[in-house]
């Protein structure tokens, strides 16, 4: 089904700060410091990412991106016909075309993101390449409870959740998350989710901490997004990014220590650093494939299929909802 000609020209609406403010000054008051990965993508975060993702070290895209190629059919084999994609944090939707181009049986693509000029902007160029598919953008925290656009909510419902986003989540929040999906979804729902797979430390190490500094500069974003908008006063000069792959916690640790003793202000409250101290801003957790199934039957999911790219660095999974 194609879109009408008004509906392809309405604009993504923006969403509000949706409790950025509180968090932060929540974050920076606790001890540790942390701050939510999920504020990483303001419009220049989700470029960064990108550009993250075709460095030298990230094997993530490229090993999910195999994935859906050598496995296309089978993966589309269990998406129902007139379903509608729905993807928790879509960003450039690279590896959903992939998917869009083997499920000739959707009837519609609803992108979700909290950076809603950026998916607007993606809509766009989507629509130019599947003329014949709905497409709804949707500017919200996924995480969060969020509207459906209208169109789809007679479709079976498909949930769409790659590069292993849900490795951000603490263990409990992830399950909370394929939970929160499942009752978004509804009864019968497909889930698609891509989970990185546990592997040599030093690999890990070097996708987190790539030579051009890209992922530096993209956590480093995080300190620019609020001095912009909550009026800090963050001199970045004074921070650096520190990643390392914590092997008994099974994640990456993404950081942001100072390199002095030094105060920050944001939002009228001023806040202490010591010489080494970090702000805490994402965790990756690695899985196994057992450790991720078990994960989604807590969650009230059904495993279905899984697959992983011949070098066995990473997996997608197909979860039913009973």
């Amino acid at each position: 089904m194609a879109m009408t000609e008004t509906a392809h020209r309405q604009a993504t609406p923006a969403i509000s700060d949706g409790g950025f403010a509180e968090d932060v000054v929540a974050g920076l008051a606790a001890n540790p410091k942390r701050l939510q990965p999920k504020y990483f993508y303001d419009d220049i975060g989700s470029e960064l990412f990108e550009q993250i993702t075709v460095t030298d070290e990230y094997y993530p895209t490229r090993s999910e991106r195999r994935i859906f190629e050598d496995h296309a059919a089978e993966i589309a084999a269990l998406i129902p016909d007139g379903a509608a994609l729905v993807e928790f944090g879509s960003g450039a939707s690279v590896k959903t075309r992939v998917v869009l181009g083997a499920a000739k049986q959707l009837s519609a693509y609803v992108p979700v993101d909290i950076a809603g000029n950026f998916i607007a902007e993606e809509a766009v160029k989507l629509r130019q390449d599947f003329p014949d598919l709905d497409i709804w953008p949707v500017a919200a925290d996924f995480t969060r409870e969020f509207p459906l656009p209208d169109a789809v909510r007679d479709m079976p419902l498909v949930g769409f959740f790659p590069g292993s986003t849900i490795g951000n989540f603490e263990p409990g929040d992830a399950r909370a998350f394929l939970a929160h999906a499942g009752r978004m979804l509804g009864e019968g729902a497909t889930m698609i989710v891509g989970i990185d797979l546990e592997k040599d430390p030093e690999i890990l190490n070097a996708a987190y901490n790539d030579r051009a500094g890209v992922t530096a500069a993209f956590n480093l974003n995080l300190l620019t997004r609020i001095n912009r908008e909550l009026g800090g006063d963050f001199d970045l000069a004074r921070f650096r990014h520190r990643a390392f792959y914590n092997a008994e916690q099974h994640r990456v640790e993404m950081h942001l220590a100072s390199e002095t003793r030094q105060k920050v202000r944001v939002r009228g409250r001023t806040f202490e650093f010591t010489a080494g101290e970090t702000i805490h801003t994402e965790c990756s957790y690695k899985y196994t494939l057992a450790s991720f199934a078990a994960l989604a039957r807590r969650a009230g999911w059904t495993p279905a299929s899984a697959w992983t790219d011949p070098d066995g660095n990473f997996s997608v999974h197909v979860l039913k909802q009973a």
